[in-house]
């Protein structure tokens, strides 16, 4: 009988105690070995995902707007500005003076136009997940079985 209390494997085990023994059958030389999900010569398999475009859009509204934005361009729905801190990648409400961007004085309107510097719009990628409609009834019957 052992000196040891409990007799499982690991239990006060050291590398001198251990069995080296092989974990399952040898395979053989000229066998294929196999696979694993992501192991595959042409890389991992890319899943099917809708297309995405980057849209700017109206900080008040939520309309899309022409990226080219000036200092007196204004929202074409609601008529807002859109150059302006609302409409900037750096405002942020949490820090000083609500600017990412390191700058002397608080802008005080943030939704009014402004001639700052540090303005770029901010885009936001979105899925395309409309389709083309199609001009009848009859013609999405056949798209859809394929006639």
């Amino acid at each position: 009988m052992s000196d040891r209390k409990y007799r499982q494997r690991g239990y006060m085990e050291d590398d001198r105690d251990r069995e080296r023994r092989p974990q399952g059958p040898r395979p053989a030389q000229g066998a294929p070995q196999p696979r694993g999900r992501y192991d595959r010569p042409e890389g991992p398999k890319t899943p099917n995902l809708m297309a995405a475009h980057q849209v700017v859009r109206c900080a008040r509204c939520a309309a899309p707007a022409s990226p080219p934005i000036g200092t007196l361009s204004r929202c074409t729905k609601c008529g807002s500005d859109l150059h302006s801190c609302a409409n900037c990648v750096s405002f942020n409400p949490g820090v000083r003076f609500e600017c990412m961007q390191p700058i002397k004085a608080r802008v005080a309107p943030k939704d009014t136009s402004n001639d700052c510097q540090h303005f770029a719009p901010r885009t936001t990628v979105e899925r395309e997940t409309h389709s083309a409609a199609p001009s009848s009834a009859r013609q999405a019957f056949d798209d859809l079985f394929k006639f």
